[in-house]
């Protein structure tokens, strides 16, 4: 049963929550609430009634402990880069874990426990000096919590897998107020649920990862003109089918500094300098690149190439589709929409999932899709500034829905939690696969008041697979 609940007064909420938070309570009223509510996808206008800007964990514990006694819907912002801003409540109170950032090595283990604010940077910035690198996405800006929590595609699937398969323990403030520690040998239903379920099962104020010995990688941003696209994608195909565990290559396409649309491959090897000496020379004899190169690089640096195309403040729309490969037709597609493209911030991503990633058993993670395909993501990315019209995010919008509508005879049945929109609820479902009812019994078990809902489509209202 829901607990009792105190008479709704936003004034009386923020009271409560001032009494017992370190950190720092934020109402519309306040002198810097426009700019803590602010998250990466600047099209976000939502108003949260109160942010808790959490120092620790008691502060969470007491945060969530105020939502329920005064009944206010909750969200839980760690990163901010979830572009449809699920993050931030409407009229609801946000448990802000920005300020919780931090990581702590235990180099015998090889493992690090970091808190549930940090990014993907602070944390390979935090293992680098020991020859050490965790799995994370493909940009630094990134929250590392949420991005595990949902899955985590990055550079280094083919070696070490998803993100997630790198967590083995987290710390949890349950909606009771409860703070829980689960591992394999704890609440291990927990774990599994939070390994691609989302975070809807408590927040999650700590992650311990496992490292990997990793400093050097053979890499490089490879440019091409779009005439040649379709031959290099050709090859692309060939590559990708045959590469392995140690080889992983994103590709896709963005605007150079003239705005015209430019194909890149970014390949990045782990392993002995002879390897990467071979792929140093697979790609050299890849169409005619207007710039760029495979050569050894620091791990750390291969995150920073996106740092220029994933900019706070722009607005955003997301839309994503899996395929099973690349076929002539879908690289048709996604070539046809490159041209079309409506904005010089706009860009579509292809990443590369397989080797270790492919090997984790189906029902060891909530996270379904375990065999080998590549995730399109499809970004529109516009500066309002830039133009007077009231609806000018609209043709950028369209282009995102259009390029991924194309896709839809070319993909597989469901999507990325993480990539997927609001409006796209049955698609995050059938992304669960198998898995739907374990984690509807998951969420039942240590949320059976839905007091969370990053992953709307395991709420209470979630229909039956089957349906």
């Amino acid at each position: 049963m829901a607990s009792p609940t105190t008479p709704r007064t936003p004034t009386a909420a923020v009271r409560a929550l001032k009494n017992g938070l370190r950190g720092r309570v934020l109402a519309p009223e306040d002198n810097g609430y426009e700019e803590a509510r602010g998250v990466w996808n600047g099209a976000v206008e939502t108003r949260p009634e109160i942010l808790a800007r959490c120092a620790d964990e008691q502060d969470v514990a007491h945060a969530v402990s105020v939502a329920r006694r005064y009944d206010i819907p909750l969200s839980v912002r760690a990163g901010g880069h979830d572009w449809a801003g699920r993050s931030l409540r409407q009229d609801g109170l946000v448990i802000d874990l920005t300020a919780m950032r931090g990581v702590d090595l235990d180099l015998a283990a090889r493992t690090a426990w970091i808190k549930g604010g940090t990014r993907a940077g602070d944390f390979i910035d935090g293992t680098r000096a020991h020859g050490l690198a965790p799995v994370t996405g493909t940009v630094k800006a990134v929250g590392v919590a949420g991005l595990t929590l949902g899955g985590g595609y990055g550079l280094l699937a083919g070696q070490y897998g998803l993100a997630l398969d790198s967590l083995i323990e987290a710390r949890v403030v349950l909606a009771d107020g409860r703070t829980v520690t689960t591992s394999a040998d704890q609440l291990p239903d927990l774990l599994w649920a939070l390994r691609g379920g989302g975070g809807n099962f408590g927040v999650v104020t700590a992650l311990r990862h496992r490292l990997h010995p990793l400093s050097t990688v053979f890499a490089g941003m490879l440019l091409y003109p779009l005439d040649q696209a379709t031959g290099v994608l050709r090859r692309y195909r060939e590559l990708v089918a045959e590469a392995p565990d140690s080889l992983t290559v994103m590709t896709g396409f963005f605007c150079g500094p003239e705005g015209r649309p430019l194909l890149f491959l970014l390949p990045v090897c782990c392993g002995s300098p002879e390897l990467g000496r071979s792929v140093i020379d697979l790609f050299e004899g890849i169409g005619r690149p207007v710039v760029g190169q495979v050569l050894p690089m620091e791990y750390a640096g291969v995150l920073g190439m996106f740092d220029q195309v994933v900019v706070d403040g722009r607005h955003n729309e997301v839309r994503t589709r899996w395929l099973e490969g690349l076929t002539e037709d879908s690289a048709e597609v996604l070539v046809d929409a490159a041209a079309r493209i409506t904005s010089p911030y706009s860009g579509i991503f292809v990443h590369h999932f397989h080797g270790a990633a492919g090997r984790v058993p189906v029902d060891d993670t909530a996270f379904a899709l375990r065999r080998d395909h590549l995730l399109v993501e499809v970004a529109a990315a516009w500066d309002p500034a830039r133009t007077a019209a009231p609806d000018a995010g609209e043709k950028h919008r369209r282009w995102a829905r259009e390029a991924a509508l194309q896709l839809d005879p070319y993909a597989l049945p469901g999507g990325y939690p993480n990539l997927l929109g609001p409006d796209e609820q049955q698609r995050t479902l059938a992304g669960f696969g198998p898995h739907v009812d374990r984690l509807l019994r998951t969420k039942e078990r240590y949320d059976p008041d839905h007091v969370f809902s990053a992953v709307a489509a395991l709420g209470p209202t979630a229909p039956n697979p089957g349906d």
